[in-house]
């Protein structure tokens, strides 16, 4: 039987570590709502090290670009962490290369996070699930719940940092993001990234997710 979690007590956890709320929440759920336990888990899997590094200014960094095959689509990321010294580091580095590739694989992505989403665009999705024909008919209850699960779906789809990511779907790329943090020591932020399509906005779209992943078989 799943334990039910409090969003309250999943915020407390991620007060205490600094992990992703995802993270916390699988944690408490794992060690059947015992706090200690769950801080436990998370610092064995190098999540809660990153402990309030979140909260530390993240100034330094790089610009990445990715043109995909056939240059018919291209992205630039600001990345940003804490010192010029991890900016160079490898992994710093691979990391903002999967995030390039990352946003080109996923069409539907356009934020870094849910909270980056303005009112008007939720509103919008709102309204359009509303009105849509399967609902009409529907106790007011219902509707409700329908159409939240149906929204907090649609933000993830546009939100980054709840993709899966590409190369190993078994975590997000907020999961990703943590890890990088634990290991090179310092607050990592996505920033900001603009995402640019030839002809974009003409009748042909292409699927580029598909051409991505084919890249990444080779």
């Amino acid at each position: 039987m799943c334990i039910q979690i409090s969003a309250q007590y999943v915020k407390k956890l991620r007060d205490k570590t600094g992990a992703g709320m995802m993270n916390c929440k699988k944690a408490l759920r794992a060690a059947k709502g015992d706090m200690d336990l769950a801080i436990e888990n998370l610092r064995q899997q190098g999540l809660a090290s990153a402990s309030k590094k979140s909260m530390r200014i993240a100034t330094e960094g790089l610009i990445e670009s990715y043109i995909h095959s056939g240059s018919r689509i291209g992205v630039l990321l600001e990345l940003n962490c804490e010192t010029d010294f991890v900016a160079r580091h490898s992994e710093f580095q691979s990391l903002a290369k999967n995030l390039a590739m990352q946003i080109v694989a996923c069409t539907d992505v356009e934020y870094v996070c849910k909270d980056d989403i303005p009112n008007h665009i939720i509103d919008l999705e709102k309204k359009i699930e509303f009105s849509k024909n399967d609902l009409i008919n529907k106790p007011d209850s219902i509707r409700f719940a329908i159409v939240k699960g149906r929204i907090d779906k649609r933000l993830k789809e546009l939100s980054l940092l709840d993709q899966a990511f590409i190369r190993n779907p078994d975590i997000s790329i907020e999961n990703l993001i943590e890890q990088k943090k634990a290991l090179l020591g310092e607050n990592i932020k996505v920033r900001r990234f603009q995402k640019f399509i030839l002809g974009e906005g003409l009748e042909k779209i292409n699927d580029f997710s598909k051409e991505v992943a084919d890249i990444l078989q080779k």
